[in-house]
């Protein structure tokens, strides 16, 4: 029997390849409204659509679907998938020619997106906007280049792809966590700069994108202590007077995992959930730890969020999924995936540190 139940601000993961009752259970929690797959929710192309169908038949509206699948080391579907290159193959070729990597960029987000949505995923975390200035290891080949004009070039046509693949897309990690050596998932990274030289350089690409119509972002868990002593993403300065009120953003922010040891300075799960929150997210990521996800179920009291239902609809993917299982057959479509499957991996195309996936 199908749930009635409006979406809430919590997204969480699930350990395996099938629900099991509890998980169930747990996502009939009127906090949840999102799931996060990772690679070991995944076996074959006909297993996720079966436990993509079983998620969302649980509520309605369904809960969001989501994962991180950027190419390369962060990309969590593979068998059955089009392998996609790190995004800095395509800063590459724009060296050569900006106009060929602007197209290609293009055909990346479209088969990235209509693969997963052809699979009941709504969303990906994707692009990443950080710069690469060359010293953060688990941003490292994820990142389009060090210009920020050319970040934002090759994301606006990931972007578009990502549009005519039937998704919307995910700027991270606010307001840029490439200048930092640290990995937020393991540490709580500082970044020295002034907010000068923050703004001239790696705001860049999410002020260019949230102009033309940026859907969502994720901020970064790194501490810009030059400009306020908190992490971005629990940062009312970051969230509320830079990116909504200077930039003039509008949708839906989601935090990056409140598991992650960037977060660990603010508390515990309930203190972090209501640091982000006060600092203006839309949701909350709880990742790889199910007791955690508990404990906040049963302390946390949600904020009035009366946004929520509009930004978390227009995060839903477009069109139905069938549809696009019949548009990966079509004649255009696996043209477009031969070319995207064509390009150079680089020998160091899983160089760096994992992302996200549980020890």
């Amino acid at each position: 029997m199908t749930l009635q139940l409006p979406r809430g601000p919590v997204m969480i993961d699930v350990a395996g390849v099938r629900l099991t009752d509890e998980e169930k259970h747990r996502l009939s929690n009127p906090l949840v409204g999102a799931v996060i797959l990772f690679r070991r929710n995944f076996e074959s192309v006909a297993q996720l659509r079966a436990l993509t169908d079983e998620i969302r038949a649980l509520r309605s509206p369904h809960l969001l679907i989501a994962v991180d699948h950027e190419g390369g080391r962060v990309q969590r579907f593979l068998d059955g998938f089009t392998r996609l290159p790190p995004m800095r193959v395509l800063g590459e070729m724009w060296a050569r020619s900006p106009d060929q990597a602007r197209d290609t960029a293009r055909a990346v987000g479209e088969v990235l997106a209509a693969e997963l949505r052809a699979s009941g995923v709504d969303l990906s975390f994707t692009p990443v906007l950080d710069l690469d200035h060359g010293v953060c290891a688990v941003i490292g080949n994820r990142s389009f280049h060090r210009d920020p004009q050319v970040v934002a070039e090759l994301a606006a046509a990931l972007i578009g792809g990502l549009a005519a693949g039937g998704m919307i897309a995910c700027g991270k990690h606010f307001p840029g966590h490439g200048f930092v050596a640290g990995d937020s998932h393991h540490e709580i990274p500082v970044d020295h700069r002034d907010y000068a030289e923050i703004e001239r350089d790696d705001l860049v690409p999410f002020a260019r994108l949230v102009r033309a119509g940026l859907h969502a972002v994720m901020p970064a868990h790194v501490v810009y202590d030059h400009v306020d002593p908190n992490p971005a993403g629990f940062s009312p300065f970051w969230i509320g007077t830079v990116l909504r009120e200077r930039l003039g953003f509008t949708g839906t922010l989601f935090s990056d995992d409140l598991c992650m040891e960037g977060a660990a300075g603010v508390g515990d799960i309930v203190a972090r959930a209501e640091a982000a929150f006060a600092a203006g997210c839309d949701m909350a990521l709880v990742c790889n730890r199910p007791d955690v996800v508990d404990e906040l179920f049963s302390r946390f009291s949600a904020p009035a969020l009366p946004a929520l239902a509009a930004r978390l609809d227009a995060m839903a993917g477009q069109g139905d999924v069938d549809t696009w299982r019949a548009h990966l057959d079509s004649e255009a479509f696996r043209a477009t995936r031969q070319r995207v499957a064509a390009l150079s991996m680089p020998a160091d195309a899983l160089a760096g540190p994992a992302v996200g996936e549980a020890a």
